[in-house]
């Protein structure tokens, strides 16, 4: 599904989102609500960038608690490296 600044009608928001995982829902449905809250406002760091930046840190947070701390688990299952993991986590403050 391609998002532009178009909006769907409510009916076909409502159809197109029935055939999603949850997780990329949310993302939808938090991104239009972005998207019509700032209207033709320009995100100045760009929206990749803010929603990388906003998602990274508690999908860290939560992954690493879900195992207990265990760095190396949580790197295989985020299908990164321990050290990307452990770089990624400093930059987050999560160390």
């Amino acid at each position: 599904m391609s998002l532009n600044a178009v909006r769907l009608p409510v009916n076909e928001a409502a159809r197109e989102t029935s055939s999603q995982s949850a997780l990329s829902e949310c993302v939808s449905r938090t991104v239009r609500r972005y998207l019509a809250d700032i209207g033709d406002t320009s995100c100045d760091e760009g929206l990749h960038a803010l929603v990388t930046r906003e998602v990274e840190g508690p999908l860290l947070r939560e992954v690493l608690a879900f195992h207990d701390g265990n760095q190396s688990r949580a790197a295989t299952v985020l299908g990164i490296n321990r050290a990307t993991l452990r770089k990624k986590l400093a930059a987050h403050g999560l160390l």
